[in-house]
């Protein structure tokens, strides 16, 4: 009997090793349904600005309130990033705020058409659209690099619809002093971000992480065989953006400031916007509260998710306490 149910043990294992080893794209999509249900987030999807827009949203049948504690949070991912980049921060975020993360058009599971232009202006524009499209008419806005500089942006172009703008590790569009790997790679001509093989890829993972988190075997490879295989329609949104180097610091310093309260967490070991851009950053700001984050490269949400959220959270509790 013990060698029969060692043996059958062994073949149970045997073939869910074969599973998730042999069908990564059938088991990804279970993987991550399984992590939003752990944040309460659920998939949606509507149509605006001529974009199929899908995003995570933990209460999907509420309807806006527009009471200062009550506000949306809306979390904007960088480039070639998508929404499940923030499935673990929400998890630490108050229970009683609802929480988006679209896939910005272009990126994720949202449409990219061949012809369609991805800068900046096309970004603020598509993101008033959704924000229409759903009902929000005021939402704190928080974003990790692109993401951020969209965030800001927008802020900048609509005051009134933003209460908060917070970067989640470094925006893209500062220059910072001293040049950050990434910086040097661009200034030789290449585009560290667009992955052409799993070398590259695997490149790019050391680049965007100080301390990597732990990702899924499917996780994982789906989402380096989706960035090898977008890497000619990748080198085009990249620069796209590359064109627009400084354009935060640029709008920033016309402006005269950010309008809003800005909450700015700053990777100390970040590699792709090097930390001497913090002090930069915030003598930009009107209402800058900045950390510098030790131990942690470009993507705080993924690596420190709870830490993060929590820092981000006292930021938020501390706007709600302010007269």
């Amino acid at each position: 009997m013990k060698r029969i149910a060692f043996f059958l043990v062994t073949l149970v294992a045997l073939g869910i090793t074969s599973v998730w080893y042999g069908m990564p794209y059938a088991v990804a999509p279970y993987l991550l349904q399984f992590n939003r249900s752990l944040s309460g987030l659920e998939a949606q999807q509507v149509v605006a600005a001529a974009h199929t827009i899908h995003y995570l949203d933990s209460a999907p049948d509420t309807p806006d309130s527009q009471a200062p504690d009550t506000l949306p949070v809306v979390l904007l991912h960088g480039i070639f990033a998508e929404k499940d980049h923030w499935v673990d921060f929400a998890r630490t975020l108050p229970g009683q705020v609802r929480v988006l993360a679209p896939d910005i058009p272009g990126f994720g599971e949202s449409t990219r058409l061949d012809r369609a232009p991805y800068d900046y202006a096309a970004h603020t524009e598509r993101l008033a659209a959704w924000m229409d499209a759903l009902g929000l008419e005021r939402v704190h806005l928080a974003g990790n690099s692109m993401g951020g500089t969209v965030a800001a942006l927008f802020a900048l172009q609509h005051p009134q619809r933003v209460a908060s703008v917070a970067f989640i590790g470094a925006p893209h569009g500062v220059r910072s002093p001293q040049p950050s790997p990434m910086d040097q790679q661009i200034d030789a001509g290449q585009r560290p971000l667009v992955a052409q093989d799993a070398a590259a890829f695997e490149a790019m993972m050391n680049l965007v992480f100080e301390q990597r988190p732990l990702l899924p075997y499917p996780i994982l490879h789906v989402s380096r065989e989706t960035a090898v295989g977008n890497a000619a329609s990748n080198a085009r949104l990249w620069d796209a953006q590359l064109k627009d180097r400084f354009l935060l610091q640029e709008r920033l310093q016309a402006a005269g400031g950010l309008p809003v309260p800005t909450l700015v967490l700053w990777g100390a070991q970040d590699r792709v916007f090097d930390v001497s851009g913090l002090p930069v950053l915030q003598g930009l700001l009107r209402q800058g509260h900045a950390q510098r984050l030790e131990g942690i490269g470009h993507l705080p949400m993924m690596e420190d998710p709870k830490g993060t959220a929590w820092r981000y959270t006292q930021f938020l509790t501390t706007l709600q306490k302010s007269p």
